[in-house]
């Protein structure tokens, strides 16, 4: 159940509305100690995304929780590495924390691993100029996770944490979540219970833009079993349409019937058919053996779901099982679900927050900051908590080309974005 704290965010956002607070002395000084600190948080960045950690790089992934270990204990953070099962081939996730009784609790979510397995050629942070660098990682999201840090060893170096309430959980399995989720994500949404805010710090769309609302994600697999016969008899009542034929229906109804409702998608990734398929799911690849004389008995597709809320995914849903269930003849299919993340809906309480951001990034010079079309954003750790918390997320980094060998961090902006945390925690651990 989500606390009710969000009388107290409108108050303040309504304030922020109607003129921007200037910064105060204090929050001068933390802007002055952010800046002071632009060269060693590159630095930093470089020295984590040079470490691989591609989700299955269980050694890697835990190498740089190491690191972040090493930093948040030297800014008085007590520490913890969650290990996870042996069987479900994941390293674990690294969570800090400050147990004061001051302001609203904070969660801080990050992730440590990256899509770059060992085997990528793309591999290590390269600085093109002043500006930008190439970095597997680099924008999503270890650049996120250094803006947390550095925001925080700012305000750690004033003083300013002693009575803080804050949780850092850098999960090590958000670009490939582990199996079971009642497993991998049991801290994360326990972390979230006692919160009283959730920020994410996913990849930035820009100062201008952060995120109230991410669509969740949810797989599904549709069988089709056709009788197998010579291609002559094809259409014959007792023999009919064949697998594939039944499959070709299927998939163009739900395009024709399921598609459009907004911020709804569903994609057939993949697509099998024939005498015989063999699909390796763990590998994302199979093979299929037919003949064009003979009537495909077998056919599979794996595919996607992106929706904003249950009722939409639930609705979806139902209109694909009950397409799937108009059989041609001689053919049968089911389709299943799996869950995968949860939607973040655009609540009350994100929106006031989003004001709330708006009126530190407004104090600070920089560009207001609106919602971002949650259509454009995959999912993200954050989703897992949004029915417990109030959030934002995609307050990391700026850059392009996430998962490509081309991903880039915006080196320029960084310090800027570590200035605008620090202050957005400062005043959240402030408030009543």
């Amino acid at each position: 159940m989500k606390k009710h704290i969000l009388s107290a965010l409108v108050v303040i956002a309504i304030h922020g509305v109607c003129q921007a607070q200037k910064l105060n002395r204090i929050e001068k000084k933390i802007v002055k100690q952010v800046q002071a600190m632009d060269s060693e948080s590159i630095d930093f960045l470089e020295k984590v995304v040079n470490v691989n950690s591609g989700t299955l790089n269980k050694k890697g992934v835990r190498e740089v929780g190491t690191l972040f270990d090493r930093a948040f204990k030297s800014i008085g953070f007590n520490t913890d590495w969650i290990e996870m099962p042996e069987e479900m081939n994941r390293a674990g996730h690294f969570f800090a924390s400050l147990d004061g009784t001051k302001g609203k609790k904070l969660l801080l979510i990050g992730h440590l691993d990256t899509v770059f397995e060992e085997n990528s050629p793309f591999q290590r942070f390269e600085r093109i100029n002043d500006s930008t660098a190439y970095g597997p990682g680099a924008n999503d999201m270890k650049g996120g996770d250094v803006v947390v840090l550095y925001a925080l060893k700012a305000l750690a170096d004033l003083n300013l944490l002693k009575q803080a309430n804050i949780t850092v959980a850098f999960t090590g399995d958000e670009e490939s979540t582990g199996k079971p989720l009642s497993i991998s994500r049991h801290h994360l949404i326990e972390a979230a219970k006692k919160a009283d805010i959730a920020l994410g710090f996913e990849n930035s769309t820009g100062f201008d833009n952060a995120t109230i609302a991410r669509r969740g994600a949810s797989g599904w697999k549709l069988e089709v079993q056709g009788k197998r016969a010579h291609s002559s008899g094809i259409f014959r009542e007792n023999i009919g349409a064949g697998a594939i034929f039944e499959m070709s229906r299927i998939l163009n109804s739900f395009y024709e019937e399921v598609r459009g409702e907004e911020y709804l998608t569903f994609n057939p990734g993949t697509i099998l058919g024939g005498t015989f398929i063999n699909y390796d799911a763990q590998k994302s690849s199979g093979d299929a053996f037919g003949k064009t004389n003979v009537i495909a008995q077998t056919a599979a597709v794996h595919g996607g779901l992106r929706f904003i809320s249950e009722e939409q995914k639930e609705n979806a849903r139902a209109k694909m099982r009950e397409i799937v269930s108009r059989n041609l003849p001689q053919t049968k299919a089911t389709i299943t679900f799996t869950d995968s993340y949860p939607a973040m809906g655009p609540t009350e309480g994100n929106k006031a927050l989003l004001s709330i951001l708006n009126e530190v990034s407004l104090s600070l010079g920089q560009e207001g900051v609106t919602a971002y079309d949650p259509g454009k954003r995959g999912a993200a750790d954050i989703s897992f908590v949004a029915d417990y918390v109030d959030g934002l997320d995609g307050l990391g980094t700026m850059g392009n080309g996430a998962h490509t060998p081309k991903e880039t961090v915006n080196l320029k902006t960084m310090n800027a974005l570590i200035q605008r945390t620090a202050i957005f925690i400062y005043r959240l651990i402030s408030m009543n």
